[in-house]
């Protein structure tokens, strides 16, 4: 039994070695990719940026360059700080109650966008605070609300036995109905939003909302596109709410998606990487006919289940008035 133990564990360590080497491999192609991409790009802005320069130099010629190089700097570390030197730094502060709710959510969230942080001391130390107790605390909240998605998932699935069972293998099944939760969650937390940001921002096309709903809903947060960021939006604080909201919801829906994805066994890689992954690897094997949560023998007994849940909720009501 040990000695079967150990071949186990040995196969499962070969078998991460394998994807560790992989893993590295596609941090490598990326990298590759994004600098063959974005490289050219930044040296075409740093000429530009030089020849404005000097062209600047020589259209004031009353401004000397180490003069130039302060304003610069002051102008960055105000960019740093979330105000814009632009049409004489008139806009809305950073700091109101609506732009402290959206760098809250970024915070708790991780998704830390980073365009707008703390520069006090007692803010950066507060911040450490809040993240500590903040993240935990949405991470439980988020869990409980995908526990509560996936009753109607599961109604869902096992709505599409009784109807396909007979003619279709429990996987695909499965896959049907993770088809529906991911277009569902496709259509409402990228794609719309995606329009609907498109027209508010002035300087966003569709590909850049997408992108900052994709990058915004994965918790990358590069901060490169945030909403509300342009100098003259109005209701500037309610947009950055209302903005918050739609991170912690399609947070949530995201979480949701992979629950669902998790609960498909042929689907879920991770197993075969774990030290017991060979037993589960071979009970999933020597079972061929393993259930999914839902599934009943018979595709009829999936209605009378659901039909006999919903009478002893019915029940319940009736009891506690």
């Amino acid at each position: 039994m040990k000695e079967v133990i150990r071949q186990n564990l040995r196969r499962s360590n070969v078998r991460l070695a394998l994807l560790t080497a992989f893993y590295i491999l596609v941090l490598t192609i990326g990298a590759l990719i994004f600098w063959a991409t974005e490289s050219p790009e930044e040296i075409d802005m740093i000429h530009t940026l030089r020849s404005k320069r000097s062209q600047f130099l020589v259209d004031y010629s009353c401004v000397t360059d180490e003069d130039l190089e302060a304003f610069v700097k002051d102008i960055i570390s105000g960019s740093n700080r979330g105000v814009r030197a632009v049409r004489n730094v008139t806009m809305e502060p950073n700091w109101s109650f609506g732009q402290s709710v959206f760098f809250s959510t970024t915070v708790v969230t991780t998704i830390g966008y980073g365009q707008v942080r703390p520069l006090s001391q007692g803010g950066k130390i507060f911040c450490i605070i809040y993240g500590l107790v903040g993240i935990p605390l949405t991470m439980t909240l988020l869990s409980a609300y995908v526990e509560r998605l996936m009753i109607p998932a599961v109604f869902l699935l096992q709505f599409l036995n009784s109807r396909l069972g007979h003619l279709f293998q429990p996987f695909n099944i499965r896959v049907f109905h993770l088809s529906i939760v991911g277009v569902l969650v496709l259509s409402l937390f990228f794609i719309v939003p995606a329009v609907i940001f498109s027209h508010v921002e002035p300087e966003w096309d569709f590909l850049d909302a997408l992108y900052y709903c994709f990058i915004s809903l994965t918790t990358i947060g590069l901060g490169d596109y945030v909403p509300a960021d342009s100098p003259h939006q109005q209701y500037r604080p309610l947009y950055k709410v209302c903005s918050a909201f739609y991170l912690l919801i399609g947070l949530t829906f995201m979480m949701f998606f992979l629950s669902v994805l998790y609960t498909i066994p042929e689907l879920n890689i991770g197993i075969f990487f774990l030290t017991k992954s060979d037993d589960v690897i071979g009970t999933a094997k020597t079972n061929v006919r393993a259930r999914y949560p839902g599934q009943f023998d018979d595709p009829d007994s999936t209605i009378r289940h659901v039909k006999t849940i919903r009478r002893s909720s019915s029940s319940s009501e009736d009891d506690n008035p």
